[in-house]
């Protein structure tokens, strides 16, 4: 699971309840509950999505994201 996944499910989640301002953390969190990473290292998921020295932050909407769907 990339931190791309993650990001675009709290993303979807945090827009469905309204957008509210400074909840960043509640949400990126859902969303790693949701894709079944509770117990995986947030290092590990950095590293591997940032190999490429790309990384976007939460409330950029994903550019490619945006048709695919949120689990594969």
């Amino acid at each position: 699971m990339s931190e791309e996944q993650i990001r675009t499910l709290a993303f979807y989640l945090w827009e469905q309840d309204g957008s509210p301002d400074g909840r960043a953390d509640e949400y990126w969190e859902k969303a790693r509950r949701q894709l079944g990473l509770e117990n995986t290292s947030q290092d590990a998921i950095r590293t591997a999505d940032t190999a490429n020295g790309e990384a976007a932050g939460f409330g950029d909407e994903p550019e490619e994201t945006a048709a695919r769907p949120l689990a594969e």
